[in-house]
Protein backbone atom coordinates (compact mmCIF):
# COMPACT_ATOMS: atom_id res chain seq x y z
CA UNK A 1 0.00 0.00 0.00
CA UNK A 2 2.77 2.34 1.23
CA UNK A 3 4.50 1.63 -2.45
CA UNK A 4 1.53 2.50 -4.20
CA UNK A 5 1.37 5.70 -2.48
CA UNK A 6 4.90 6.19 -3.27
CA UNK A 7 4.84 6.17 -6.86
CA UNK A 8 1.26 7.88 -7.55
CA UNK A 9 1.94 11.15 -6.52
CA UNK A 10 4.97 11.31 -8.51
CA UNK A 11 3.15 9.99 -11.44
CA UNK A 12 -0.04 12.15 -10.91
CA UNK A 13 2.66 15.20 -10.47
CA UNK A 14 4.96 13.92 -13.86
CA UNK A 15 1.75 14.13 -15.77
CA UNK A 16 0.46 17.38 -14.39
CA UNK A 17 4.09 18.66 -15.54
CA UNK A 18 3.74 17.50 -18.95
CA UNK A 19 0.48 19.08 -19.60
CA UNK A 20 1.65 22.16 -18.33
CA UNK A 21 4.54 21.75 -20.66
CA UNK A 22 2.13 21.10 -24.07
CA UNK A 23 -0.02 23.95 -22.76
CA UNK A 24 1.85 26.48 -22.93
CA UNK A 25 3.96 26.71 -25.95
CA UNK A 26 3.30 30.71 -26.12
CA UNK A 27 6.32 31.65 -23.90
CA UNK A 28 9.71 30.28 -23.95
CA UNK A 29 9.89 30.93 -20.15
CA UNK A 30 6.61 29.24 -19.17
CA UNK A 31 8.23 26.17 -20.95
CA UNK A 32 11.57 26.62 -19.14
CA UNK A 33 9.81 26.80 -15.92
CA UNK A 34 7.40 23.54 -16.45
CA UNK A 35 10.83 21.42 -17.67
CA UNK A 36 12.46 22.12 -14.43
CA UNK A 37 9.60 20.77 -12.94
CA UNK A 38 9.30 17.75 -14.45
CA UNK A 39 13.01 17.24 -13.81
CA UNK A 40 12.53 17.64 -10.10
CA UNK A 41 9.78 14.91 -10.42
CA UNK A 42 12.47 12.94 -11.96
CA UNK A 43 14.91 13.45 -9.30
CA UNK A 44 12.30 12.77 -6.74
CA UNK A 45 11.22 9.52 -8.40
CA UNK A 46 15.08 8.51 -8.60
CA UNK A 47 15.25 9.46 -5.42
CA UNK A 48 12.71 7.13 -4.44
CA UNK A 49 13.85 4.24 -6.32
CA UNK A 50 17.48 4.39 -5.14
CA UNK A 51 16.13 4.52 -1.67
CA UNK A 52 13.75 1.12 -2.28
CA UNK A 53 17.00 -0.95 -3.29
CA UNK A 54 19.64 0.94 -1.02
CA UNK A 55 21.90 2.00 -3.53
CA UNK A 56 24.02 5.45 -2.81
CA UNK A 57 22.90 8.33 -4.30
CA UNK A 58 26.08 9.68 -6.07
CA UNK A 59 23.72 8.94 -9.83
CA UNK A 60 21.12 11.70 -8.18
CA UNK A 61 24.06 13.87 -7.08
CA UNK A 62 25.33 13.75 -11.25
CA UNK A 63 21.44 14.01 -11.95
CA UNK A 64 20.81 17.17 -9.97
CA UNK A 65 24.16 18.25 -11.67
CA UNK A 66 22.92 17.74 -15.35
CA UNK A 67 19.59 19.27 -14.70
CA UNK A 68 21.34 22.53 -13.50
CA UNK A 69 23.47 22.66 -16.30
CA UNK A 70 20.64 22.18 -18.53
CA UNK A 71 18.65 24.86 -16.51
CA UNK A 72 21.55 27.25 -16.81
CA UNK A 73 21.44 26.37 -20.78
CA UNK A 74 17.94 27.38 -20.87
CA UNK A 75 18.05 30.76 -19.47
CA UNK A 76 21.14 31.53 -21.58
CA UNK A 77 19.35 30.93 -24.35
CA UNK A 78 16.38 32.48 -23.51
CA UNK A 79 18.58 36.06 -22.59
CA UNK A 80 20.06 35.78 -25.71
CA UNK A 81 16.37 35.43 -27.65
CA UNK A 82 15.65 38.09 -25.66
CA UNK A 83 18.38 40.04 -26.59
CA UNK A 84 18.04 39.49 -29.94
CA UNK A 85 14.08 39.90 -30.93
CA UNK A 86 12.69 41.81 -27.55
CA UNK A 87 10.35 39.09 -26.64
CA UNK A 88 10.13 35.19 -25.73
CA UNK A 89 6.91 34.33 -27.80
CA UNK A 90 7.03 31.79 -30.15
CA UNK A 91 5.32 33.18 -32.91
CA UNK A 92 8.24 35.94 -33.69
CA UNK A 93 10.93 33.39 -33.97
CA UNK A 94 11.46 32.18 -37.38
CA UNK A 95 13.15 28.81 -38.22
CA UNK A 96 14.40 30.01 -42.17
Amino acid sequence: MIMILYWSLPMILFICGLFCFVSNRKHLLSMLLSLEFIVLILFFMLFIYLNMVNYESYFSMMFLTFSVCEGALGLSILVSMIRTHGNDYFQSFSIM
